[in-house]
């Protein structure tokens, strides 16, 4: 194998593109440049460096369009339910069960994981901290601890793994060239062992604050969420009251039927839904609850309504996700998949496998280096604060620094982690972390530093075992 010019600017932009993180700027600009001077120098003609441009991030869009409907349906249910007040309803119940502070985290760690995983973190978080943090401060649970639990439930252990929508992946198993379904099961396996971990260390190093269910701080400390929880929307009218309460329970019934049908199919009558059969289903589900709900909404304006909960949806898909598209097509053109369709040739080059290939003689051969390596690349991908634009990245590594002792897909979800976990985010204080830290009444700085040590510990644990295990 014989490296060309080609390969070495493609390792150049990466390289680049790694340190422009590093520095938590963004990086859309040096991959279209970088899929431009790449083309232009592979087929000696500029005018090829301009339609490459297009045709990476065609290609790209292509690709990963199913995860901007998944989140679109997803996002369009949930302002539906906000219309009824169902969302609302669904987790009031819950409010009860804080007895105290110690059981407010857990209590707090199992409901924004659960939402997590079905409307992601984000949207989840408003929802969680203006009804069940206050509760839990009344029970004691001091309001850094409370944001504590929610960052390490949702941005953390919930995204990471991304099991249910499997936006995330989707992202590293495309870049891997792989099964979803498989990069899917190993992350959530993973994430479960790093929020795990996490959750253990956090509560022994906080729950020395946790405070009595009738101390004074604690009505200080509710005082900081008053606006939140003024924000919490209403039925106005009796016969949206009812619809509300029908729905709280419809919702919740018709999502653990479709989790309890897929581990049905997948660990007993053997019907397991591969690819992106899962999200598609789940996506399919959340249309017709969402068409329900609107009509129970508006009957004569049902038409109306749907058309603008679906196009609020896109708009956040486009806004959370649109940036990785230009980003996924530089990382595409490393994998020879993709590389032809985007330079307009029948054999596309392997220009990230050939560039690992040629290096790996002068590696250790080890396992373990290579998965923290990949923990490394992601953990400093993750810095840009989004938390997804690097999956890519990881994925095309992951491809080609399998070995014997650990396959693409650990280490695919091994460097989904990393970058889920830092920029989704838990330990970076300028990716979502700041909506937490907002709604909780809390410094944002503080909160990454509480956070640091589980995370990062939960994080090493996690690469140990997929290693050993998967």
């Amino acid at each position: 194998m014989t490296l060309t010019l080609a390969h070495f600017i493609y390792g150049l932009f990466t390289l680049v593109i790694i340190i422009t993180m590093i520095f938590r700027k963004g990086i859309v600009l040096p991959t279209l440049l970088g899929t431009f001077i790449l083309s232009w120098v592979f087929n000696g003609s500029i005018v090829s460096g301009f339609t490459a441009i297009f045709h990476a991030n065609l290609v790209a869009a292509q690709e990963l369009f199913s995860i901007f409907l998944i989140i679109t349906f997803m996002l369009a249910l949930l302002h539906s339910l906000k219309d009824l007040g169902a969302d609302v309803r669904m987790i009031q119940p819950i409010q009860s069960v804080m007895v105290n502070g110690h059981v407010s985290f857990f209590v707090l760690i199992g409901v924004t994981y659960v939402i997590s995983l079905f409307f992601w973190p984000t949207p989840a978080v408003p929802l969680i901290c203006a009804l069940l943090v206050p509760a839990a401060i009344r029970a004691g649970l001091p309001a850094m601890v409370a944001a504590v639990a929610i960052a390490i439930a949702g941005q953390g252990m919930a995204l990471s793994s991304d099991y249910i929508v499997q936006v995330a992946p989707n992202l590293s198993a495309t870049a891997a060239n792989i099964d979803t379904s498989v990069v899917a099961d190993r992350s959530l396996i993973l994430s479960l062992v790093a929020g795990g971990v996490a959750i253990a260390i956090a509560y022994t190093l906080y729950r020395k604050h946790i405070r009595s269910k009738h101390d004074p701080e604690n009505e200080r400390e509710l005082e900081q969420l008053q606006q939140s929880e003024h924000s919490l929307h209403h039925p106005k009218t009796k016969q949206l009251e009812t619809w509300s309460k029908l729905f709280a329970v419809i919702v919740p019934t018709a999502l653990l039927a479709v989790v309890v049908y897929m581990l049905y199919g997948k660990f007993i009558a053997n019907t397991e839904l591969v690819g992106g059969d899962g999200a598609a289903f789940v996506g399919g589900v959340a249309v017709i609850l969402l068409l329900l709900s609107t009509i129970a909404f508006g009957k004569q304006n049902a038409l109306d309504y749907v058309g603008s909960h679906i196009t609020n949806g896109f708009v956040f898909a486009f806004k959370a996700m649109g940036p990785v598209i230009p980003i996924a097509g530089f990382f595409f053109l490393g994998s020879p998949e993709f590389s032809g369709r985007i330079l307009g040739v029948e054999e596309g080059p392997a220009l990230l496998f050939d560039l690992v290939a040629s290096i790996q003689q002068y590696l250790p051969e080890s396992s373990f280096l290579v998965a923290f390596s990949v923990l490394i690349i992601g953990i400093i991908t993750g810095l840009d604060g989004s938390g997804f634009s690097g999956l890519p990245l990881t994925g095309a590594l992951a491809a080609s620094l399998q070995t014997g002792g650990v396959d693409a897909a650990t280490l695919a979800s091994i460097g989904q982690l990393g970058a889920i976990w830092t920029g989704g985010g838990t330990i970076v204080a300028w990716s979502s972390l700041i909506a937490i830290a907002g709604f909780c009444g809390v410094s944002v700085m503080d909160l990454v530093r509480k956070n640091f040590i589980p995370v990062i510990v939960g994080l090493i644990i996690a690469t140990i075992v997929g290693v050993i295990f998967l």
